[in-house]
């Protein structure tokens, strides 16, 4: 290549022309070019220099890529320590893989796949979350096989059914006045039981307590159908109750003795039950 009437290497043609004594030591250069000694040595100092600076980049494109590694990763590559996961000392499985109590089978598994990637270089860490997935699902299998009853959530549903709703829609509550006349009257025929029990049975105390829950359902709602209907429907409700749970459920007690101890708790029963339905019903 020719350059003012000058030959030399094309290598050599970055000139700087701000600078006077570099722009004489290039031509210095261009006139010894002829020599092939010379000519080799200026293009292995250039080769050297391209190839520092080839290495140069090469260095600081890997540097780059470790940072963005790093950065990616939440790490230092350049340490060979494993991350030690955080909540490997948590007691509680739930709170230790990050999830709540009321997670899905599906989040479960996906916490602990997450972590187990995470932090696989550290083995106790690995064991921790393993642990806690395996406290989990065991919980989660005996709660399946052993479901807890929920007390409160079945009384509301029964008080939500249209049977409560329309049995509780046939009692009131009345007046003070009331409640302590109808409970007097029936404390009385129950002590009476209680007290004097005969040979044949607690006949006359349970007609009286007939006679007057009819009188008070009357008292109270001024008809006399509904008064009898409402009175005789009691008895006959609570006796048979009285009856049953004397069968079934209630053991004898040991304060009541005697032939008729049967007929006097389950008379006492039914003024109980009478007692309620002299004074609520309506």
């Amino acid at each position: 290549m020719t350059v003012s009437g000058l030959t030399g290497n094309p290598c050599c043609l970055r000139i700087p022309l701000h600078d006077p004594k570099t722009l004489s030591r290039r031509f210095s250069v261009f006139l010894n070019a002829e020599k092939p000694k010379d000519s080799a040595k200026l293009l292995g100092v250039k080769r050297s220099h391209l190839a520092g600076s080839v290495q140069r980049c090469n260095i600081k494109e890997t540097y780059l890529v470790k940072c963005a590694m790093d950065a990616s990763y939440g790490g230092d590559m350049t340490n060979d320590r494993p991350v030690i996961f955080p909540r490997i000392h948590v007691r509680d499985p739930y709170k230790r893989l990050g999830i709540s109590r009321e997670a899905s089978e599906d989040e479960i598994q996906a916490a602990r796949r997450f972590l187990v990637n995470q932090y696989s270089g550290h083995k106790p860490s690995v064991d921790a979350i393993e642990s806690a997935h395996d406290k989990i699902i065991m919980q989660k299998f005996y709660d399946r096989k052993n479901p807890k009853i929920d007390f409160k959530k079945k009384v509301r549903e029964m008080k939500q059914s249209r049977f409560m709703q329309f049995v509780t829609s046939r009692f009131q509550t009345p007046s003070t006045n009331v409640i302590i006349k109808t409970a007097i009257a029936f404390l009385v025929l129950a002590a009476l039981t209680f007290l004097f029990p005969t040979e044949e049975g607690p006949t006359l105390q349970v007609a009286i307590s007939l006679i007057a829950t009819i009188y008070f359902i009357h008292d109270r709602l001024k008809s006399k159908l509904r008064a009898f209907l409402y009175g005789a429907g009691s008895f006959i409700f609570a006796w048979l109750l009285g009856t049953f749970l004397m069968v079934s459920v209630i053991p004898p007690l040991p304060l009541v003795k005697g032939p008729r101890s049967f007929e006097v708790i389950t008379s006492l029963i039914t003024y109980a039950l009478l007692w309620v339905s002299s004074t609520y019903l309506k």
